[in-house]
């Protein structure tokens, strides 16, 4: 009966020795907060750190500052200037801003319809944090009119080109094995563009924001998180993918990567930052075609049911109305790049799948993997990408 004791007592015994190193460092830590551990005489000036997160006109003639006090002490801002001129504001929550809070500040102030302003923000200190309005124009609220109209946005920008793409299917199934393979590259290619597009969108709202969220390097951990979880799941699948099984993680992987685009383009409308403009629709409508094509190339020689290309459709450009509505009304940068984070990791490990399925009909054809035809395939894929982004960007 006192055998299991032994094993009980190493149990203790090794959690004995973990626990000394985490109160050593509590006691050291105790200290340098007690006593400043000797090292005043070698503190810096005081230094202010506000980020701006986002400026809002809610109504005519009111103009709100949302902050974030990412420095490493407390901020207090007596003054605002609008336009180079001192102007009156309230805080909520009034007083000094501590490390990590959050502040808006309302100026009442009678902005002029798509003119630019410029706000500053002065600290007791005499820092200087601005932000620019490029133009002036009612920030949506939510609204049934509204909302429908952002849902049609998203719908011609993500649901509609990928159903348009995907009614290649009937062609490409009269496509011969190496004509296939081409296209399957070609899938490739237009998926390493959206992974590398994709990583450059989560860049772009990591760098706003606050530093301690550190948004470089969280954004490649989430994608290189993400890559490793997914590739640990396919492990458990068996070598010879299911056509349909691949089919569906492309359009999940071009979804994320949609998802991404809504909030972008939401946001910057409701920033006025782009117009609603038919010819930028026409333009994200050619630019995403070609997603439709590559979700369905995995499964031309099967005989999918009507359904499963609704559902594929509904998974790849669905997210885009989701993220137009976001980047609409609740713009949050942290999520932004959170979601698009984790779409770089999906793209590449579906680039990963897709790249094993050219490798293995590459070598039924008994052709060599980078050949004219692959690479031939890949370029086009990636040129097609490249060209039409042309009319999309804003």
């Amino acid at each position: 009966m006192s055998a299991p004791a032994a094993p009980a007592g190493r149990w203790a015994s090794l959690w004995g020795l973990a626990v000394v190193p985490l109160l050593l460092l509590g006691a050291v830590l105790a200290y340098l907060v007690a006593t400043g551990g000797g090292l005043k005489t070698l503190q810096g000036p005081p230094v202010e750190q506000l980020n701006i997160g986002r400026v809002t006109l809610p109504e005519r003639g009111v103009i709100q500052v949302q902050v974030v006090n990412d420095g490493p002490q407390t901020v207090t801002v007596p003054q605002v200037m609008v336009d180079d001129a001192f102007w009156s504001f309230t805080a909520d929550p009034p007083g000094p801003i501590p490390r990590l809070g959050r502040a808006t500040f309302t100026i009442p102030y009678p902005w002029v319809e798509e003119e630019a302003h410029k706000v500053a923000l002065l600290t007791t200190l005499g820092t200087v944090f601005e932000a620019e309005i490029p133009v002036a124009t009612l920030t949506p609220q939510p609204g049934r009119d509204l909302f429908l109209r952002f849902g049609l946005v998203g719908l011609y920008v993500g649901v509609v080109p990928v159903v348009l793409g995907m009614l290649w299917f009937p062609w490409m199934r009269r496509l011969s094995a190496g004509a296939m393979n081409f296209i399957l590259a070609l899938t490739v290619g237009l998926l390493v563009y959206l992974a590398v597009g994709t990583y450059l969108d989560a860049q772009e709202f990591a760098a706003a924001l606050p530093a301690f969220w550190q948004g470089t390097a969280a954004v490649l951990l989430i994608a290189l998180l993400t890559l490793g979880v997914l590739l640990a799941l396919g492990s458990k699948r068996r070598t010879e993918e299911a056509p349909l099984g691949l089919s569906y993680r492309i359009a999940t992987g071009i979804g994320l990567h949609n998802l991404g685009e809504g909030l972008a383009i939401g946001a910057a409308f409701a920033l006025g930052e782009a117009a609603l403009g038919t010819f930028l629709i026409l333009g994200f409508t050619l630019h995403n075609i070609t997603e439709g094509l590559g979700i369905v190339a995995p499964v031309v020689r099967q005989q999918p049911k009507f359904v499963q290309f609704a559902w594929l459709a509904l998974i790849a450009g669905g997210p885009a109305i989701l993220g137009t509505w976001l980047g609409g009304f609740a713009f949050n940068p942290v999520l932004a790049t959170v979601f698009l984070a984790v779409g770089v990791g999906a793209i590449v490990q579906v680039v990963w799948e897709v790249g094993r399925l050219v490798a293995r009909n590459t070598a039924a054809l008994g052709a060599p993997l980078v050949g004219w035809s692959t690479l031939g395939g890949f370029t086009v894929g990636v040129a097609l990408m490249y060209f039409t982004a042309f009319f999309v960007k804003f």
